[in-house]
């Protein structure tokens, strides 16, 4: 095997950051929010994940000291919400670059819909949504000890909305909802589907 190898911290020599498209692809944190003055904020993460499960607890991280984590760390409390392909363009447009007065929901045609465990609303039309409550946000640092700009909040679901059209014989069906991954390039998604799915079982 012929290897390009590189140190991050000289640059990559490529067309594109490999780095995403090899952790990749990975989950969506579309994260709702809203700051102590009740403006609402919605906004997707490419590096999110689940990182236990009981109590669960799911993870997004942010480059910057953005909207989304400002809101938390004020109010102490999120939501997450799948994203499928259905939604896909309206998660993307929520990606906007803009003022923090902005409302998310209104510029992707979202409906806000009351929670019922944190006071966070949620987007009504996702068909997956954890209700959270932030457990940690830490800034991240360096292997050299310097603190970086990009903060991880942690935080503990407390409540989970499931469409029960995802739900065959009380096992849910990750593929029904056709969930989208970011993958790497400046614009990559990939669909999960139920053809690209198989089965292998952990050894005794």
């Amino acid at each position: 095997m012929t290897s390009h190898f590189y140190e991050p911290a000289n640059g990559h020599g490529l067309a594109h950051n490999p780095f995403k498209a090899i952790v990749g692809p990975r989950p969506i944190g579309w994260i709702s929010s809203r700051d102590s003055q009740g403006q609402l904020n919605l906004a997707p993460y490419s590096f999110f994940n689940a990182f236990a499960d009981t109590p669960p607890i799911i993870g997004f991280a942010s480059a910057g000291y953005k909207d989304s984590v400002r809101n938390i760390e004020q109010t102490g409390e999120f939501c997450w919400h799948l994203a499928t392909r259905t939604l896909g363009e309206a998660m993307n447009q929520s990606a906007a670059t803009v003022e923090p007065s902005v409302d998310e929901f209104d510029l992707a045609s979202l409906t806000p819909a009351a929670s019922k465990v944190v006071g966070v609303p949620h987007v009504q039309e996702a068909q997956v949504v954890f209700e959270c409550r932030l457990s940690q946000c830490l800034r991240l640092t360096s292997a050299a000890g310097e603190a970086m700009d990009n903060w991880l909040v942690l935080g503990e679901v407390v409540g989970v909305h499931i469409d029960t059209a995802l739900i065959d014989d009380g096992v849910y069906q990750t593929a029904a909802a056709r969930p989208i991954l970011r993958g790497g390039g400046p614009g990559d998604y990939f669909e999960i589907s139920d053809e690209a799915r198989f089965e292998m079982r952990r050894p005794s």
